[in-house]
């Protein structure tokens, strides 16, 4: 038996640029990796590539005319309204500032006490003096600031994001409204754009159905294919992050990444002779535990990845094998045959109480933003170890 389980690695590479060859470029860093520091490659070890790098070599980007463009040609330049953007300068002002390029007047529906993936807008404690009809009202700026005032700012930011937006336009051009109610929207516009990310298709369905004229969701901008501006077409702006003071990089296209990491697995295999899964990552599905930041604002933690990291772990709980022991025999023996007993194809939910089984793909997105950051450590490469070994593991 080892005694080393999973191990991960951050790869460095060189930096990486529009139009550079990211398929040899992950290749040589990993084998360079392998030779400066000792180490072997084995099947089912996992490689991650970050998602920034995949659409900066493949140059994939919109700017805020392009953004402008799109949402003046699908709801034209008079009124639109905004439904539950999430509170971010990285992920969302420069779409709002090309959505105020094109539109006379803005209306912003805000979620409360927080955005989808956990950005306050206000002091969720405040909502616990409230009664029940209060908690769940939808309020215009003034009633708001009323109840809620303006001394909460951003854990991380310091920032007032209903100020920050409107300050984004002219004056008077944003006007915010507040509710969780999507529908409340309609009292102001029949034209809204869904900005949520992971609610979109049930947002835009309530909207639809209560009377919208015209609805699409920030996944119907920049997702046709053209040779003029960066676009994805499962995706359309979800996943889009501010790049420069007029750009944004667009998620990677699946399509093409599907193709990037099969095209990495065949190359590896034929060099090494050893089978490793692939695939492009983003941000990880974790939740912040001071901020009460959820961390995906991606539509998806992987879009892009090989066959072999389809589906979910299937792993038994080691501390109920353990603890529920008969004390006959060795115990260490008695875990590796619950282990080996365990079968492939079917997941014992006994025994695998308190174990996650959530996509293999979203556990080891999550592992690999952790451990590439998204600062200055210059390892856009993962190279992760042992996932799939247990106990029994030789």
């Amino acid at each position: 038996m080892r005694n080393v389980g999973t191990v991960v690695r951050g790869i460095r590479t060189p930096t990486i640029k529009h139009g550079d060859n990211l398929f040899q470029i992950v290749i040589d860093s990993l084998l360079k990796a392998s030779q400066t520091s000792n180490f072997k490659f084995n099947d089912r070890d996992v490689v991650g590539i970050t998602e920034a790098v995949v659409s900066i070599c493949d140059s994939n980007y919109v700017s805020i005319d392009d953004v402008a463009k799109e949402v003046e040609k699908k709801f034209g330049n008079e009124e639109i309204g905004l439904v539950f953007p999430i509170l971010s300068r990285n992920r969302f002002s420069m779409i709002l500032e090309g959505i105020l390029k094109s539109c006379k007047k803005v209306h912003i529906l805000f979620s409360y006490p927080s955005d989808e993936v956990g950005n306050h807008i206000m002091d969720p404690d405040m909502l616990d003096s409230v009664d029940q009809e209060t908690f769940i009202s939808s309020f215009d700026e003034k009633e708001f600031r009323k109840m809620f005032g303006y001394d909460f700012k951003h854990e991380f930011t310091g920032l007032d994001y209903v100020e920050y937006y409107k300050s984004l336009g002219e004056e008077g051009q944003v006007i915010p409204h507040f509710s969780n109610d999507p529908r409340y929207i309609l009292n102001f516009t029949k034209n809204i754009l869904a900005c949520d990310i992971h609610t979109r298709f049930k947002t835009k369905k309530l909207l639809k159905s209560a009377g919208g004229d015209v609805v699409y969701g920030l996944d119907d901008l920049c997702n046709e294919k053209t040779d003029k501006r960066g676009y994805n077409e499962d995706y359309g702006l979800l996943g889009s992050n501010k790049v420069g003071d007029k750009s944004l990089k667009l998620f990677p296209r699946s399509k093409e990444g599907v193709e990037l990491v099969n095209r990495i697995q065949e190359e590896f295999q034929k060099i090494t002779g050893k089978k490793i899964e692939v695939m492009i990552y983003g941000d990880g599905a974790f939740k912040d535990p001071v901020g009460k930041i959820w961390e995906l604002a991606d539509p998806v933690v992987s879009p892009a990845f090989t066959d072999g990291l389809l589906g979910r772990p299937k792993e038994i709980k080691l501390k109920y094998i353990s603890e529920n022991w008969n004390g006959e025999g060795n115990l260490d023996e008695h875990v590796k045959n619950a282990i080996r007993e365990k079968g492939n194809d079917e997941y014992d939910a006994n025994n695998s109480l308190g174990t996650t089984p959530r996509q293999l793909t979203d556990l080891l997105g999550s592992l690999m933003d952790l451990t590439s950051g998204s600062g200055d450590k210059g390892t856009p490469v993962v190279l992760v170890q042992g996932y799939f070994d247990d106990y029994t593991s030789l």
